[in-house]
């Protein structure tokens, strides 16, 4: 059967290959794109994913934008990573997708209570802005969800700051509510994603796939290396958002451990950190796990699967 999730995202380069990793996977119907501000600020995010829509033949599925803040505190974008445009290297045309006309948080707590009990699932590769509303505003999501699956944290590292990594600590605020509310959580850290290194040869399978959307992927890929090798020294670039995916769509690959999960939100040097008690075995009760590996080459044969199944969509106003 498949699962029925809704990606919550800030594209951003990673986040591209996330959304191709989901709809061109069998496994997974997607029911909605959201978005928030992140990776780039949230009128060129909303525009990437709306141009991705296009790209990917997503052309039933809706597209909303949402917070374009944290809760309480100032924006923080990476375009130093991602880019001006917040896709790196790409450049895709001005998006035909249309923008759905509802908020963010109204869509995914449409999408989630016209479902059964249980049935959705919400894969969130930005910050937890969107949910953390969601969760104030529909607390019955907390009960009709099935799971929530982010990429964010780490249990022994940070991207941001030595201990925070960045979708947690540009709104701490919004990932202590997620994290604290009692629904099930999986997290994707930097412990699992530091390990989706996209090396020549990796890029080189995106490159033979002889598609523009493996033509895309190596833009993407090739954006992430100079990035990396810029700012922290990576020789190939981890791609860190189709991890959650891929945790959605095969657990075996990113195995996990259940474990209590909380935010610091106040340390002089440590606020955003994801802290992880791994001290013995979690309470029979506790509703959060975080990954604790990955399966470097069964993750990348399914995203290379996923974007060869996508072939070569048409642009609506092809």
């Amino acid at each position: 059967m498949t699962r029925k999730v809704i990606i919550d995202c800030d594209p951003g380069v990673d986040d591209a290959l996330a959304l191709m990793l989901a709809h061109g996977s069998p496994e997974l119907d997607v029911l909605a794109v959201t978005v928030c501000g992140g990776n780039q600020t949230l009128e060129k995010v909303t525009r990437n994913a709306l141009s991705l829509a296009d790209e990917l033949g997503m052309d039933w599925i809706p597209v909303a934008a949402g917070a374009e803040r944290p809760l309480v505190r100032d924006p923080l974008t990476a375009g130093h990573v991602h880019g001006d445009t917040g896709l790196g290297l790409v450049q895709l045309p001005e998006p035909r997708h249309p923008l759905d006309e509802r908020h963010a948080v109204e869509v995914i707590a449409q999408t989630v209570l016209s479902n059964g009990p249980g049935e959705v699932t919400i894969i969130a590769t930005g910050p937890l802005t969107n949910l953390a509303l969601a969760i104030r505003q529909f607390p019955q999501l907390v009960e009709h969800t099935q799971e929530v699956v982010l990429m964010g944290g780490g249990v022994a590292t940070g991207n941001l700051t030595p201990v925070a990594e960045f979708n947690i600590a540009v709104d701490p605020e919004a990932a202590r509510a997620v994290f604290t509310a009692g629904w099930p959580v999986t997290m994707v850290g930097l412990d699992a994603t530091h390990q989706a290194l996209a090396t020549p040869e990796i890029e080189a399978r995106f490159a033979g796939l002889g598609t523009r959307l493996g033509d895309i992927a190596v833009e993407l890929i090739r954006s992430y290396r100079d990035a990396y090798k810029h700012n922290q020294a990576f020789e190939n670039p981890p791609c860190h958002d189709p991890v959650a995916v891929a945790q959605v769509i095969a657990p075996d690959l990113v195995p996990t451990r259940r474990a209590p999960v909380d935010v610091e939100l106040h340390g002089e040097l440590t606020t955003g950190q994801t802290v992880v008690d791994l001290r013995g075995p979690a309470p029979e009760d506790c509703p959060t796990a975080v990954a604790t590996g990955l399966d470097h080459a069964g993750f990348w044969d399914l995203v290379v699967s996923a974007v060869e199944n996508l072939g070569e969509p048409a642009r609506k106003d092809a």
